[in-house]
């Protein structure tokens, strides 16, 4: 559709992409690591990177959206993970310096300033610390459709939450 935007989809790293927290009983071998084909731009990557199923670029890759990075390692992001999953570079929500007032009140410290950047466009949220208390104040202040789909760490982002976060962005492909 002329004029239209895809949606956006805000991607955190820590628990949708590395997955972590799992007890010993849970994942008696540890987590599976991989190989990549992609190296890094930063020669000291984080040593979780390995836990990151390069799978996941082309599967993030074929969703109809815009994606974002939504997550505390900022342009680390671009020089690491975009590399190991052959990801292009992609844009950053940049997070203000302190967002004690919505934690106090049990919203996330990232939820006003995801909607902030949405402004109005429909959007997705992959995140692992999601809560319900998030979900209510986004529907009470963005005026566009929202998915929060909020991952179990300890397995990262699923086959489950694929197939529904692109039901769910097809849906809303070309419309505002």
């Amino acid at each position: 559709m002329i004029g239209s935007e895809l949606p956006l989809l805000f991607l955190d790293v820590d628990g949708p992409l590395i997955p972590f927290g799992a007890t010993r009983e849970q994942l008696p071998g540890g987590y599976p690591t991989y190989e990549s084909g992609h190296t890094p731009q930063v020669r000291d990557a984080n040593p979780l990177i390995t836990r990151i199923n390069p799978a996941h670029g082309p599967r993030l890759m074929a969703l109809p959206c815009e994606l974002v990075w939504a997550t505390t390692w900022m342009t680390d992001a671009n020089e690491c993970i975009a590399p190991w999953l052959g990801l292009p570079e992609l844009p950053l929500v940049h997070w203000p310096e302190s967002a004690d007032e919505d934690e106090r009140h049990g919203l996330h410290w990232k939820t006003r300033p995801l909607v902030s950047r949405a402004a109005g466009r429909p959007f997705a949220w992959v995140d692992d610390e999601i809560t319900d208390t998030d979900g209510a104040w986004v529907e009470a202040h963005h005026s566009g459709p929202a998915l929060l789909c909020r991952i179990d760490p300890r397995r990262g982002i699923t086959d489950e939450d694929y197939a529904d976060l692109g039901a769910w962005l097809r849906m809303r492909q070309g419309r505002g």
